[in-house]
């Protein structure tokens, strides 16, 4: 070998984020509708993510950049994983995509939307989604 990382080896954090952490706060969480789109990914825990909004468009939720704080989970994706979920969000088209830190320090993509996709969808009090709740605290 050349001295290359091994994936998933956990020793080379520029690799990890490479090999995808995605941060999922809707249909994709445990218990949801849309979580076994997940499927071959390692759940990696709780987050929160500072400096986005989340909005309740009914049956899922959008989040986009501004004043407020979200909470999720943190999921390691296979190599083929992000490209799923590109596929079931409808990326570039109706989210987009981003490197984000979260609260904690470590860096996931998230899918975001765009501020005019939201400007009638109430705000997510607490930044915590359930689809059998929706915005409901």
């Amino acid at each position: 070998m050349t001295g290359e990382q091994l994936p998933g080896s956990g020793l080379d954090p520029a690799r990890e984020e490479h090999l995808g952490f995605v941060f999922v706060y809707g249909t994709l969480k445990r218990g949801e509708k849309n979580h076994h789109w997940l499927e071959g990914a390692s759940f990696q825990g709780e987050a929160e993510l500072n400096g986005v909004v989340l909005h309740d468009l009914g049956p899922f939720p959008m989040a986009v950049i501004g004043a407020g704080q979200i909470r999720g989970e943190v999921y390691a994706l296979e190599a083929n994983g992000l490209a799923r979920l590109d596929e079931l969000e409808g990326y570039p088209r109706l989210y987009d995509r981003q490197l984000l830190s979260l609260a904690d320090g470590r860096r996931a993509w998230v899918y975001l939307g765009r501020p005019r996709q939201v400007r009638h969808a109430p705000v997510v009090a607490g930044g915590l989604w359930r689809a059998s709740r929706g915005s409901l605290p």
